[in-house]
């Protein structure tokens, strides 16, 4: 996609923000709550326009009768313009409004790779899958053990606090269990496993001493917080939340934010670079282009959080180009881009539960169970692989939706579908993946996106290490569901395996104690440029196994307050 034709009018404005956040989703979310907070005048930047908490919710609630196709998008269509957004679980036509479009914001994938995008003010927080599992002080020391990457700059009892000054505020329902390897948070109380998912906990702890089953850790209330009621099990999260019942930049943070009078919102801009003052050595601000006009516009800030996603921050960065900086901001040691990581989460293994013909489920419960890592508790390899990983599942039970995949028609069928069909049970590995250097995205010369940004050309792919862990997925989850006693188990793996497809980008301008080996110091502070922070999943030295976005929003609080009670001290 060339370059537009067009000459060059930057409109510098005025104004001088304390705070620039780039970015709305998780971290932006986090980001933009804690400054203005703090007093701030905060600029929330987000190139996805601004749809209405609860009215834009367009497809909350319809039915699979109410869209065309029963909510699925013909392939030609999805192909044109979403063509990598159409590979993720959950893009639909209940969905697609809220992704990227790909025919906009192309990419180029040099090794396959699926960067999975939202394109609204709250970006992915409207759509993630909520699980929110703390890091244990095992994930912070990992790399120093075994030789894997760099050593984290921080520990746990750094984090401890900021992970329940995010929960308190977040609300996170989940069960105490006092494991060594997942700490417990700030619990509301936890949804109840159903019949047969209570079944496999007490039969698979029974002949497996050294692993357990427990409820899904979510942020979703069972209880009333701040004024938001607790979740009715309506079952569409992905589609937005109108209750607010489960955490998201637009239904909480947001509206807190604003509620400071501190914060000013501008969707539909598109962030370009960061501007690097050579004479001051810090970060002045950043240069945006508005969508709906095309124009170039400069806005000033006193401290500047990139919160666009380990991707797009890379993104912006590497294109914030200056004498001092030529291969991007805050880019001294070459580590920009590098390291990235993504868990591997492609194998389910399910099986058949037989019985329990007179038990069934009320509502959608939007929460699963969860099998914490096992492996490698001490360290070490002893398994053939590094590190460790958990397991995500559910005991299910279909409804007259199967019909959906099922031969027959008219009276006959319909009255097979009376009943629900009979249970299974599935377990869906998350592996940790280790950082490597050669695991890299970089600016393409050649491909831009509509707006002539430099694209990002990525070079991502799993190792041996992750190779040989989801063989032991395979194993173990088999096993256990043996225990339980499920028949006719069986391995499905995606037909897409490619990094990114779990969404949990890592890495790309990584935390470190040595300032010619990563990009940010302990305190989310680029070491090259003291005023330019960088919280979102690009900050991460190793991914642990757990689903990291409750890190995230953890180090994002605590960043922003090291950044606020530095510029009261004169220090940025």
């Amino acid at each position: 996609m060339p370059h537009p034709n067009k000459s060059i009018h930057i409109a510098s404005q005025p104004e001088l923000y304390d705070a620039i956040v780039v970015g709305s989703g998780i971290s932006g979310g986090i980001a933009i709550k804690e400054l203005t907070e703090r007093g701030l005048k905060t600029l929330l930047l987000e190139r996805g326009p601004h749809l209405p908490h609860g009215s834009g919710y367009i497809t909350e609630h319809k039915r699979p009768w109410e869209f065309t196709f029963r909510g699925s998008i013909p392939p030609d269509e999805a192909e044109a313009d979403y063509e990598v957004q159409s590979r993720h679980g959950s893009f639909n036509a209940t969905t697609q409004h809220f992704f990227i479009k790909d025919s906009e914001s192309p990419y180029v994938e040099e090794k396959p790779y699926s960067w999975i995008r939202a394109d609204i003010v709250g970006g992915r927080s409207v759509l993630w899958g909520r699980q929110s599992y703390r890091l244990s002080p095992m994930d912070f020391e990992a790399n120093a053990r075994d030789g894997e990457g760099v050593d984290w700059p921080i520990r746990y009892e750094d984090i401890e606090p900021w992970y329940e000054h995010v929960e308190r505020f977040i609300g996170i329902s989940g069960s105490a269990e006092n494991l060594p390897q997942l700490p417990d948070s700030i619990f509301q109380r936890p949804m109840e496993m159903n019949a047969v998912e209570k079944v496999f906990k007490e039969r698979m702890e029974q002949a497996f001493p050294d692993r357990t089953s427990i409820i899904g850790r979510t942020a979703i209330l069972t209880e009333v917080l701040n004024g938001r009621p607790p979740c009715h099990y309506c079952g569409p999260c992905q589609r937005g939340c109108s209750t607010a019942s489960y955490y998201s930049t637009l239904g909480v943070a947001l509206p807190v934010a604003m509620a400071s009078g501190n914060l000013t919102l501008k969707p539909n801009s598109i962030v370009h670079s960061v501007i690097y003052d050579e004479e001051t050595g810090r970060a002045s601000g950043v240069r945006v282009i508005d969508r709906e006009t095309g124009n170039d516009i400069e806005y000033k800030a006193k401290v500047v959080f990139m919160c666009a996603s380990a991707l797009g921050t890379a993104q912006i960065m590497l294109n914030s180009k200056s004498t001092r900086f030529p291969n991007g901001i805050a880019n001294s040691s070459g580590t920009l881009g590098r390291y990235l990581m993504d868990h591997h989460a492609y194998i389910i293994i399910s099986g058949m539960m037989p019985g329990f013909e007179d038990r069934y489920y009320y509502g959608n419960r939007p929460n699963g169970i969860y099998v914490p890592r096992f492996r490698n508790l001490d360290g070490g390899s002893k398994h053939g692989f590094l590190r460790g990983y958990g397991f995500q599942g559910a005991a299910v039970r279909p409804s007259w939706q199967r019909g959906q995949q099922m031969r027959g028609f008219g009276s006959e069928l319909k009255s097979t579908l009376r009943d629900p069909g009979p249970w299974s049970m599935f377990l869906r590995g998350f592996g940790e993946t280790l950082p490597r250097h050669d695991n890299h995205c970089s600016l393409d010369p050649d491909v831009t996106d509509a707006w002539g940004i430099p694209a990002l050309r990525m070079h991502v792919e799993y190792t041996e290490n992750a190779f040989a862990m989801q063989d032991d997925i395979v194993v173990t989850a088999s096993e256990m569901l043996e225990a339980a006693g499920a028949q006719n188990i069986r391995v499905t793996r995606r037909s897409i395996q490619s990094p990114g497809i779990a969404n949990h980008e890592m890495g790309s301008a990584r935390m470190g104690r040595d300032p010619k080996t990563s990009v940010l110091n302990a305190n989310n502070q680029t070491h090259d440029v003291p005023n330019l922070f960088v919280t979102d999943g690009s900050c991460m030295t190793s991914s642990a196994c757990q689903n990291p976005s409750l890190t995230y929003m953890a180090l994002t609080a605590r960043a922003a307050h090291f950044a606020a009670d530095e510029l009261e001290k004169g220090e940025l």
